[in-house]
């Protein structure tokens, strides 16, 4: 019984640090992940180095091409996307 009591501060505090920290960065990940995934043509997205396009083909897998300006595309991992500013609506 002792031994139980020595460890319960040590389960506490990782049950601690799960609810606090661990899950809703999952859960933050997860929401991310799903936001990528569902990226189309049309959309204006913010990248993680802070530039804003519209987002003009959907390239492979993992790789999108950007318009951020008329003229100027640029390919980006679809995981470097930070933000979905604009949705389109899909096609009928």
């Amino acid at each position: 019984m002792n031994q139980i009591g020595q460890f319960l501060p040590l389960i506490l505090i990782f049950a601690i640090m799960y609810f606090l920290l661990i899950r809703p960065q999952q859960k933050k990940m997860k929401e991310h992940t799903q936001m990528v995934e569902n990226v189309r043509r049309g959309d204006q997205v913010v990248t993680q180095g802070g530039l804003i396009g519209k987002i003009s083909k959907v390239k492979e897998e993992n790789e999108v091409e950007v318009e951020l300006a008329e003229g100027v595309k640029v390919r980006v991992v679809k995981s470097t996307i930070a933000q979905v500013l604009s949705k389109t609506e899909p096609a009928a």
